[in-house]
C-alpha cells in the first residue's frame, strides 16, 4: 500500500525531504531552462505559441460573451493550472537530460509513466482553480452587492479610489494567496514526478507539499520569480507567452531533479 509523505516530518539530518538547496539554485534552474529552450528550439516556441492562441481565444470568448468579470480570478487561476499545461516541456527536458532524439510527437503526446495518475491530477487543479474563481466572485458580491462590473475600463478607478475597493482588494488578495499557496504546494513537483515516476497522484502532490515545505526558503524565491514573469508576461499582452511559458516549463523540470527526494 503507497503511504503519503507526512508534510511537516521533523526536520533532521536524516530526512529525505530535506534537500540541499541554496537561495542561488532558482537562478540556476532559470539558466537550465534557458539551455534546454535554445535546443531545438522551434519545439518550445511551438508550444509557447499554443498556449498563447489558447489565452487570447479564452479570454476574447469572455469578452464576447460580457464574461469579462472573471478574467482577473482567470489569470491568477492560470498559475494554478499552468504546471499541468507543460508537461510536454517536462518531456522535452527529460528528452535532452537522458540523451534520447526530440520529436514533435514526442512533445505534443506524452506518455507519462504514471499513467493516467497525471490527468487525475489535472482535474484536481481545474477544479481548485474553478473554486478559486467562485470565490473570487463572491467575495465581488460580499462588497459590491449586485452592482454589475463595470468593465475593464472603470475597474482600476472602482478599486484604487474607493474604500470598498481596497477593502476587497485586502481580502481577495489574502483568500487568493491561500489558494496560490496551497496550489503551488501541491502542483510544484508533483507533475513532472507524475512524468517520471511510477507513482499515485495522491503520493506525488504529498511528496511536493513535503517537499516545499521542508525547503521552504529556496522555493519561495522559486515562486516569486515564476509569479514575477507571468506578471511580465501579462505586461506584453500575453505575448510574453511564448518565451516566458516555455522557459519556466524547462526550469521547472530542474528544480524538479534538483529537490528530487533521496531514496534508498
Amino acid at each position: 500500500m503507497t503511504m503519503l509523505p507526512s508534510v511537516a516530518p521533523p526536520l533532521s539530518m536524516g530526512n529525505p525531504w530535506v534537500r540541499p538547496l541554496t537561495t542561488a539554485d532558482p537562478f540556476k534552474w532559470l539558466a537550465q531552462g534557458w539551455r534546454d529552450f535554445l535546443t531545438q528550439m522551434p519545439l518550445s516556441l511551438a508550444y509557447g505559441v499554443i498556449i498563447l492562441a489558447i489565452s487570447v481565444g479564452l479570454v476574447a470568448g469572455l469578452v464576447a460573451l460580457k464574461r469579462d468579470y472573471i478574467l482577473f480570478p482567470l489569470f491568477a487561476g492560470f498559475m494554478v493550472i499552468g504546471p499541468i499545461l507543460a508537461v510536454g516541456l517536462y518531456e522535452k527536458s527529460r528528452r535532452i537530460e537522458e540523451g534520447l532524439p526530440l520529436r514533435w510527437q514526442n512533445i505534443f503526446f506524452v506518455r507519462p509513466r504514471s499513467g493516467g495518475q497525471i490527468l487525475f491530477t489535472g482535474v484536481l487543479l481545474c477544479l481548485l482553480m474553478i473554486v478559486w474563481i467562485r470565490a473570487a466572485v463572491l467575495i465581488y458580491a460580499l462588497f459590491f452587492g449586485m452592482v454589475a462590473f463595470p468593465g475593464l475600463d472603470r475597474i482600476a478607478s472602482m478599486l484604487f479610489t474607493t474604500g470598498i475597493g481596497w477593502a476587497m482588494l485586502i481580502v481577495g488578495t489574502a483568500v487568493g494567496g491561500l489558494f496560490a499557496a496551497f496550489s503551488f504546494a501541491i502542483s510544484a513537483f508533483s507533475i513532472p514526478m507524475l512524468l517520471d515516476q511510477r507513482i499515485d497522484a495522491f503520493t506525488a502532490m504529498g511528496s511536493s507539499m513535503a517537499l516545499v515545505w521542508n525547503n521552504l526558503r529556496v522555493l519561495l524565491i522559486w515562486a516569486a520569480i515564476v509569479l514575477a514573469l507571468f506578471l511580465a508576461s501579462l505586461a506584453t499582452g500575453m505575448l510574453g507567452l511564448v518565451m516566458i511559458y516555455p522557459l519556466l516549463g524547462h526550469a521547472t523540470w530542474h528544480a524538479y531533479r534538483a529537490a528530487q527526494p533521496e531514496t534508498e
